[in-house]
């Protein structure tokens, strides 16, 4: 099936030290353009508010009050005219020419690409929208917080450069030189062959591209409509292998309910690579020579930039271990079987209150660390997308469904497991098998495809329920800031029997606030 998709090649650069600073000039160009939307933004939300207040003062119902007052909120039409309008001009003493007065603000716009300010007006607009539509529930996922400003050295150095179909500048003049508007050609680590020939067929269309800066090291990535063939079917091989289960932990990055590679037992079991343990040493070192710096001083600001190279070797390798991953289970099964895991509260902290501290705080923050560094969502990720690309589907798991304490082969549970067996032991028919490949081969039993019913995908005689606990997996309200049920695998009396189940909390989240919309 030929299709046109969104895809982005990403590229390391090699800029010299003048392409350098022309990079830096940019993302700074970009991080104050954001934030001058932003401070608009604000400035009318703050305005709004006042004049909430001063009708509920005068004895008006907040919620009549809020339904009265209307102030608009700029957006980025509105501000760049008003920008235009303002801005000085440092070629000619930072005032507009003929113009007298006070000096005015951005009067360096001529000497970075345009594209860099309106793609961080757009941004600004985004952010804006996410935390509207998150506060009144038109927005899957976690609570989007209210918009904060870009700090200098604290946010990322990075900025977006559209492209002109007129008058194409963002192209490979050769396989290893990228030319950016303003900036000139840039010398790249990697070869743009693939991307040069596809764009020469005429398969592929640069959009735009994002130029950003991670540890010491400047990224290009460049957004593409390519026209591709996505295969609406898995392939022949791909079928022959069927389905395979896959059990995220700690102790192993993932285990598999079959061989990775044909005939290679041991590749059911994925080694955690453990980068951040890898990398514990010289980060510790590099983090206490940074702690005994000066703020403010050069010192300072150098060991800050060797933590970051640290911390951006420690991502690059994470990834690179996940795409490794992901790719051989998306070409090389037909379907993909994970567990619907809530990384959120597996990871989070354990300090509790002042009135109810919390018990073993720094053992959680070992877990926490240690499963993040595994990055089970990012894998989740990498497999929903790729497997559009390889034609391989991807079935999920309930989360509240007990695959580590249910037998694989005859569906008995066991409800003393705790995680301190690494060995599954089955009373009814004897198996005895690892946790997590016993886990592994329940999930790609009766995990569910997304969009189809879960009666043709569960196995017969085995019961599966939305949550274990009875409580919904969805949070209770679009800004709750926390899910009170957390996973709990209760164990099933008898192997006809279901799970058991708890009655669903009645009472709303208390820590659920009552969010101020326009």
């Amino acid at each position: 099936m030929q299709a046109e998709v969104l895809r982005a090649f990403r590229f390391t650069l090699a800029p010299t030290s003048g392409q350098e600073e022309v990079l830096l000039r940019h993302a700074g160009a970009a991080r104050w353009a954001f934030n001058h939307a932003l401070g608009m933004k604000v400035a009318a939300h703050r305005q709004w508010r006042a004049a909430v207040e001063a009708l509920v003062e005068q004895g008006v119902a907040d919620a009549d009050a809020r339904k009265q007052v209307r102030v608009p909120v700029p957006t980025k039409p509105a501000i760049q005219k008003h920008l235009n309008s303002i801005k000085g001009d440092s070629r000619t003493g930072g005032l507009p020419e003929g113009a007298a007065g006070p000096a005015r603000p951005c009067p360096w716009w001529h000497e970075v690409n345009t594209y860099a300010i309106q793609s961080a007006f757009i941004d600004a607009d985004r952010a804006w929208g996410n935390w509207l539509d998150s506060l009144r529930g038109k927005r899957a996922g976690r609570r989007v917080g209210y918009p904060r400003f870009k700090k200098k050295g604290r946010s990322r150095d990075a900025f977006r450069l559209h492209h002109d179909v007129k008058k194409p500048a963002i192209r490979l003049t050769t396989y290893r030189r990228l030319r950016l508007p303003t900036v000139g050609e840039v010398r790249l680590h990697d070869s743009g062959k693939r991307l040069a020939r596809l764009v020469d067929r005429g398969q592929a269309v640069v959009q735009s591209v994002t130029v950003s800066r991670g540890g010491s090291r400047w990224y290009a990535s460049v957004l593409c409509k390519v026209t591709t063939e996505l295969p609406d079917r898995p392939t022949r091989a791909q079928r022959e292998r069927g389905r395979i289960g896959v059990d995220v932990g700690v102790k192993h990055l993932a285990a598999l309910s079959q061989p990775l590679i044909s005939d290679t037992p041991a590749s059911q079991f994925v080694s955690n690579p453990r980068h951040v343990r890898r990398a514990e040493r010289r980060l510790t070192k590099a983090q206490r020579a940074l702690s005994r710096t000066e703020k403010g001083s050069a010192r300072r600001a150098k060991a800050r930039r060797r933590v970051g190279r640290l911390h951006h070797a420690v991502a690059v390798r994470r990834d690179s271990a996940l795409h490794s991953l992901t790719k051989q289970l998306t070409t090389r099964f037909a379907a993909v079987a994970i567990e619907d895991l809530n990384v959120a509260g597996m990871t989070r902290s354990a300090r509790g209150t002042v009135a109810t501290p919390g018990s073993r705080v720094r053992q959680k923050a070992g877990l926490n660390r240690a499963i993040l560094d595994a990055a089970p969502g990012e894998l989740r990720r990498q497999l929903t997308y790729k497997a559009s690309w390889y034609g391989s589907q991807i079935a999920v798991l309930d989360r509240w469904w007990p695959s580590s304490k249910t037998c694989s082969a005859c569906g008995w549970q066991n409800p003393r497991l705790t995680l301190a067996d690494r060995e599954f032991h089955c009373t009814d028919c004897g198996l005895r098998i690892d946790r997590d490949l016993n886990a592994a081969r329940n999930i790609a039993a009766h995990a569910v495809i997304s969009g189809t019913s879960p009666a043709t995908q569960v196995a017969p005689g085995k019961e599966e329920t939305q949550n274990a606990r009875g409580a919904s997996v969805r949070l209770p309200g679009p800004r709750a800031e926390k899910q009170e049920a957390m996973k709990r695998e209760d164990a099933r009396p008898n192997s006809q029997a279901p799970p058991r189940r708890s009655n669903p909390p009645t009472s709303p989240n208390p820590h659920q606030e009552q969010a101020k919309l326009f």
